[in-house]
């Protein structure tokens, strides 16, 4: 609830007689001028909802020069989201308990050329996500009763996802399975890796040695947390609470970023996610302190309702809107 209201409750008050004739909404951020100050938030699992969804996306983020910051549980692979994506795919990687699979994540990053990449903080251990539990979304995945009965209101979904194999890859791990695994087995060994309650500041430290790119830090809610993350070297921040589904007692992260904003200086780029569904709401993140903004849901469920020209849809929503 506290996250729904971050956004509500603020009010935005407009002055008046200023030109506004000339006006756009293009961002420079890290280097990359794009055509609105917001990008694609990472959604794990997005294959899940539609076929290629990620695709999707990276092909809507080229296309509408916004980034597409990929998730490390992502079904499409990066190689393949840099074929569609180019320079507009960013990717989120999460530490591993196998610390060769984040340094070859990043190695990955380094031989296809991308700009940007974003560590995940805020997934210590795996939450108490009771919602999962109670629809069966969680491994092995569980058919309930009501879950049945909404597929069968979609009969036309239902026939594509069991046509195109059911549950579908997590393209970035599965190189690091046993040769001809299946999805769930990828899925296993993902869950076997992450999260990893032991990373720590030097994990972080081994990945800024490793990757010579833009590199940001996603979860960050405290400003003491803030400091050292830029006294470590890294380029951003994400300030994000994961959707409001990590932990249930945080701030929303609109509240938390004058804070952090504060306490890392008026220099350091800050991003944030986590609450935002309308142009309205980019403004005030960025009112309150933000250069950038990333949303989640609106292009998921775009890609999730009309593929390409579903996320291309709520992108131009939330650029009608600012």
């Amino acid at each position: 609830a506290r996250q729904g209201h971050a956004f509500r409750d603020l009010r935005l008050v407009p002055r008046y007689y200023i030109d506004t004739s000339k006006r756009e909404q293009k961002a420079t951020l890290l280097g990359q001028t794009f055509s609105s100050p917001f990008g694609i938030a990472p959604t794990g699992m997005a294959g899940a909802f539609r076929q290629n969804a990620e695709l999707f996306l990276s092909q809507a983020a080229r296309e509408t020069n916004i980034p597409y910051l990929m998730s490390g549980a992502s079904n499409a692979s990066m190689e393949d989201g840099f074929k569609l994506a180019g320079k507009n795919l960013w990717y989120q990687i999460y530490g591993a308990k196998n610390r060769s699979f984040q340094l070859d994540l990043v190695k990955r990053a380094i031989d296809l050329g991308l700009t940007t990449i974003a560590v995940t903080c805020d997934v210590p251990v795996s939450s108490n996500r009771e919602r999962n539990r109670r629809n069966g979304f969680v491994r092995p995945l569980k058919m309930t009763l009501p879950t049945i009965l909404e597929a069968m209101l979609h009969p036309a979904w239902v026939i594509n996802y069991y046509r195109t194999g059911g549950l579908p890859m997590l393209g970035n791990w599965q190189r690091y399975a046993a040769a001809n695994s299946t999805p769930g087995e990828v899925a296993d060994l993902f869950a076997k890796q992450t999260p990893d309650p032991s990373q720590t500041w030097r994990d972080l430290e081994a990945i800024r040695n490793a990757w010579p790119g833009k590199l940001l830090v996603k979860g960050v809610m405290h400003p003491e947390d803030a400091r050292i993350a830029i006294g470590m070297g890294v380029d951003g921040l994400l300030v994000s609470n994961h959707g409001a589904r990590q932990l249930d007692n945080m701030p929303s992260s609109l509240e938390m970023l004058p804070m952090i904003r504060s306490a890392v200086g008026p220099d350091v780029p800050l991003l944030l996610d986590s609450g935002v569904r309308r142009g309205s709401d980019i403004v005030a993140a960025l009112c309150m302190g933000a250069d950038f903004v990333l949303t989640g849901r609106a292009t998921l469920y775009g890609a999730t309702a009309g593929g390409l020209e579903g996320v291309k849809k709520a992108v131009s929503i939330l650029q009608r809107g600012i």
